[in-house]
């Protein structure tokens, strides 16, 4: 067999592959939306009949195979053409899954599917006991798979790599702690500026229809299709690109305040815009998927803070907010801005400003790694939550709901995935302060109701080449230099130091 016909099998094979996973991605979407409460334990058992499947045709020996005719060949002469890409990315996804058996595969997707289900049930209720020991079963296996994968240094490491290819604990940690560093100083500047914003003027009556319609109605005319999405209500916003002219994003309402409902929206149209850009005539293959989770964030997170948190965005939007919420008919839109920009620290992460965010994932970062390092029991993790709120936010959750069960991810066996919002938010203002020198002054373009050069802009640099890139390589791509998280720091120290009149 030639390398030409070697491709096109492994072309053929990746589809079929790609619309299992795409069934299975349907099916969790569902599960997370409109099943009934009584269909889980069903539910479970697909995607657990699902996984197999896709396991094996994930490490089908053919593969092995028909790698080693195409690897050397013409075809990857570039190795920046999509055939090197998509082989260089079947060579990464194979050796990976063939380390995972079989047993292994299946017993994660049924803790995950298990374990979300406890969790949508035991958090409302504030039960911990009842959830804890679904989530003791998903770390044990997690540090299974992680010793099966191996690492050089870390457990946390092959977890982490999977998410954000060619990352280690080790070379994130001395970013995060100059990010942290400069957190806690703005902080503490903010906190002892004696300029507070009137936090009232967006808590009121807003109803969850006219909440729905204005988001969906701003993420259309940012760039989000509905024809080829669409928007529901689940405990935890999320995104799922089930497939080409399928990506749907989900909210939750709170009726007292504009906030969560519209920023979620957003944030997620910000994912969906990133995986209806991508380019899907070659779809089913690794071309064709976002290359990591935390270019992926950085575009939900440039979206929902960068842009919509800004004064040239609220400009153009804010006259259809007040025409369309009572409430906020009578509030200036400096007010307003100050208000959807305040910073507090708060038990929440999905929550947060923008200046404490990144302290909420790093609490969650290190908790991981001790985890897997078995240096942290689950059993002791509440208490281990409760010591680093307390550390870096002063805060003491009091209760389980809005401390240690607050998030989705780790009932899903999603360990590993939280530095990557760290990630997205250092590369979306490194990312942005990019267009700004190519666009020029983007602001004033929102100012307009102007989006189509950014979305242009974004989908030339970044969607439409899929997996061509790794993260880092990138970054340095589009930016000429390495990841820097100088960019957001400078970002929030400009942007926060007007708002709270700190000067310098």
């Amino acid at each position: 067999m030639n390398h030409a016909e070697a491709y096109e099998k492994l072309i053929s094979h990746s589809k079929e592959t790609a619309y299992v996973g795409s069934a299975m991605a349907l099916l969790g979407w569902d599960e997370r939306t409109h099943i009934p409460e009584k269909g889980h334990a069903h539910r479970a058992g697909q995607l657990v009949t699902l996984a197999r499947i896709h396991h094996k045709m994930a490490t089908d020996p053919i593969i092995g195979e028909l790698l080693p005719v195409v690897e050397g060949s013409e075809l990857t002469l570039d190795k920046l053409a999509v055939e090197a890409v998509n082989i260089r990315e079947w060579r990464r996804a194979y050796d990976r899954s063939v380390k995972i058996p079989e047993r292994l595969a299946v017993e994660l997707t049924r803790a995950a599917a298990e374990g979300q289900a406890a969790w949508e049930k035991a958090r409302p209720a504030n039960d911990w006991d009842t959830f804890r020991p679904y989530l003791e079963r998903i770390v044990e296996l997690k540090r299974e798979q992680a010793d099966a994968l191996g690492y050089e240094v870390e457990p946390y490491d092959p977890l982490l790599d999977g998410y954000e290819q060619g990352e280690t604990a080790r070379d994130l940690e001395p970013i995060f702690e100059t990010l942290r560093a400069a957190l806690v100083d703005l902080l503490q500047r903010i906190q002892g500026s004696g300029r507070q914003p009137d936090s009232s003027v967006i808590r009121g009556n807003f109803p969850a229809s006219a909440q729905a319609a204005f988001a969906t109605d701003v993420a259309q005319a940012m760039g989000y299709d509905l024809k080829a999405g669409r928007l529901d209500v689940s405990a935890h916003p999320f995104t799922s690109g089930i497939g080409p002219g399928d990506v749907r994003i989900t909210t939750r309402f709170g009726e007292d305040s504009f906030r969560e409902c519209f920023f979620s929206v957003i944030h997620e149209a910000g994912h969906g815009m990133y995986h209806q850009g991508l380019p899907l005539d070659h779809w089913g293959a690794p071309f064709c998927r976002p290359i990591s989770l935390g270019v992926n964030e950085s575009q939900s997170r440039m979206w929902e803070n960068l842009i919509a948190r800004s004064r040239g965005f609220w400009r153009f939007f804010y006259p259809r907010a007040q025409a369309l919420f009572q409430d906020l008919k009578g509030v200036g839109l400096e007010d307003f801005l100050f208000a959807v920009n305040e910073v507090k620290p708060s038990l929440i992460r999905t929550e947060a400003d923008e200046v404490t965010y990144n302290l909420h994932v790093l609490l969650r970062f290190e908790l991981e790694v001790m985890l897997l390092r078995r240096e942290l029991t689950v059993a002791d993790l509440p208490d281990a939550w409760n010591e680093r709120m307390s550390r870096y936010l002063g805060l003491t959750p009091p209760d389980y709901t809005d401390g240690v069960m607050q998030d989705v991810h780790w009932s899903s066996g999603s360990i590993g995935y939280f530095p990557t919002y760290t990630l997205g938010n250092i590369y979306s203002a490194q990312f942005l302060a990019q267009a700004n020198r190519e666009l020029g002054d983007v602001q004033e373009m929102l100012s307009r109701g102007e989006f189509v050069g950014l979305l242009g802009w974004l989908r030339e640099r970044i969607h439409s080449q899929g997996s061509r890139y790794l993260p880092r390589d990138l970054v340095h791509v589009i930016t000429g230099e390495d990841r820097n998280p100088q960019y957001l720091i400078s970002y929030l120290n400009r942007k926060y130091g007007e708002l709270y009149g700190l000067g310098g």
